[in-house]
């Protein structure tokens, strides 16, 4: 079968035949934002003539080159890395779309990940859409001054041509949900809410993150004068735009260690309790207030959502940590600190948990997704909530079911090897099976096929018993109660 050639409004593109369809990657959906485009707005895209071969991996924002056996890292350099990938059953048809926005703490992740592919969504009759956009100070640095947001303002330029492109890819510009894991999903939260992505979809996934992370425009100018001082610039965007990009990377990793060496509010402010330095800002226009704020106040009810959490996202993140003892604890009490809970909170926990270790993973668990997730829910009023609860043979079963480890599930791609040291084997195809189903049901329908989670606080698991339960530990969540 001969590659398909597609005219998009900005010019012809080849992709390559695959088993379920065609795949289309690198397409431009912004100008490069260098030169006199950084720290600017996306850009329209310079039209083309010539066919453009889509058929390879494109270039990867800038970020750091490091990776891990558990989360695997592409960097592929090139200034032209605002584009898209496309998987599509059929160029001739008009299949739902899927525009999927990955994590990565806003500073790390990107489009050309293997284990990202979308052949399994192409094969049950959806186009996905996996974008790109800008990371780090190129995204999120704010001295108060200029537009804001640049990276939520790229996810808006992507969402736009889907609007404008789709239908050339056979997808249907009128059916598209957008779904995000960890940072990309608290972008979707803000998505929801902010006035530039109004009518770009309506459906909304979000895994491992919800409303709750932006920043004050003080924490920004904090984090963005930290920024400053590491290269030795004035603290403003064209200082800071003097400097290379090594330079910039290496300036983003000594902010982010001081913040984790650190982490105090005094210091911080509220960039303390997100422990992220690099994030959207409620700067009152991109983003007028914090997403689950303007949930609560009636923002995104007209979008169908699913929203949830792994049941031990914390063990990705102390893994190496001992199941009792005082740096176990000392963690417990520093996290607990920020998230505003006191010595009677961390009673209540060690009462219901079985070592340190398992307190320490259950309260980050609730404090940054699960809690989160439910608040987000019980705002909208008609969100869906699911818990993974498969656990990782992985560390000598120490992973569990952490953060990350719905991904292959979710794409139904468990033998890609990014996902290998996740896994610690095969996974189970039943759960893959079953989890992508729902997604793709989703996708199509806006049901997933169970209730919304205010009739009766419903959560569908999958992993463990894969039943439909009711008010998961109801003691923890009435701890949270008005923290989050």
């Amino acid at each position: 079968m001969t590659d398909p050639v597609v005219q998009t409004p900005y010019g012809p593109v080849l992709g390559a035949v695959t088993e379920h369809g065609a795949v289309f990657r690198a397409v431009p959906y912004a100008a490069p934002p260098v030169g006199e485009l950084r720290f600017q707005p996306p850009a329209p895209v310079a039209p083309w003539t010539e066919v453009r071969d889509a058929r390879e991996a494109g270039a990867t924002a800038p970020q750091s080159g490091e990776s891990s056996e558990l989360l695997p890292n592409v960097v592929i350099a090139g200034d032209d890395y605002l584009h898209v990938n496309v998987w599509t059953p059929d160029v001739s048809g008009s299949a739902p779309v899927l525009v999927f926005i990955h994590g990565g703490a806003f500073v790390t992740g990107s489009n050309a990940l293997s284990g990202y592919d979308g052949s399994a969504f192409a094969r049950d009759g959806v186009v996905i859409v996996v974008i790109n956009y800008r990371l780090g100070a190129n995204g999120f640095l704010w001295f108060g001054e200029g537009v804001a947001n640049l990276g939520l303002l790229d996810q808006v330029a992507a969402l736009k041509w889907v609007r404008d492109s789709i239908a050339a890819f056979g997808g249907d510009p009128a059916a598209v949900t957008v779904m995000g894991e960890s940072a990309g999903a608290m972008s979707v939260g803000a998505l929801m809410t902010m006035p530039s992505a109004q009518g770009l979809f309506d459906r909304a996934i979000m895994e491992s993150g919800a409303g709750h992370h932006a920043i004050t425009p003080a924490g920004a100018l904090t984090v963005g004068r930290r920024l400053a001082k590491a290269l030795g610039v004035a603290p403003t965007r064209e200082a800071v735009a003097t400097a290379s990009t090594d330079a910039l990377i290496a300036a983003q990793a000594a902010v982010s260690a001081q913040l984790g060496k650190s982490p105090f509010r005094r210091t911080w402010g509220d960039v303390a309790t997100n422990l992220m330095p690099f994030e959207p800002v409620i700067d009152g226009e991109v983003l007028p207030e914090l997403p689950i704020r303007a949930m609560e106040n009636g923002a995104g009810r007209d979008i169908d959502v699913l929203v949830g959490y792994n049941t031990q996202e914390g063990r990705l993140f102390f893994i190496e940590l001992p199941e009792n003892g005082w740096k176990t604890r000392l963690t417990t009490f520093v996290m607990s600190r920020l998230f505003g809970l006191g010595r009677k909170d961390r009673a209540a926990y060690r009462a219901w948990m079985a070592s340190d270790y398992e307190v320490l993973v259950a309260l980050l668990t609730d404090a940054v997704y699960r809690i989160p997730a439910i608040n987000l829910a019980e705002a909208h009023g008609r969100a869906h909530v699911y818990r993974f609860s498969w656990e990782s043979p992985a560390y000598d079963g120490r992973l569990g079911a952490s953060h990350a480890m719905e991904l292959p599930y979710v794409f139904d791609n468990l033998a890609d090897s990014n996902w290998a040291g996740l896994l610690g084997g095969p996974g189970s195809q039943e759960v893959a099976t079953r989890m992508h189903a729902t997604w793709v049901a989703f996708v199509k329908t806006g049901d997933p096929g169970w209730p919304s989670y205010v009739d009766g606080r419903v959560e569908q698991e999958f992993g463990g018993d894969g039943k439909l339960v009711a008010d998961v530990h109801p003691e923890s969540r009435a701890l949270w109660a008005g923290r989050r």
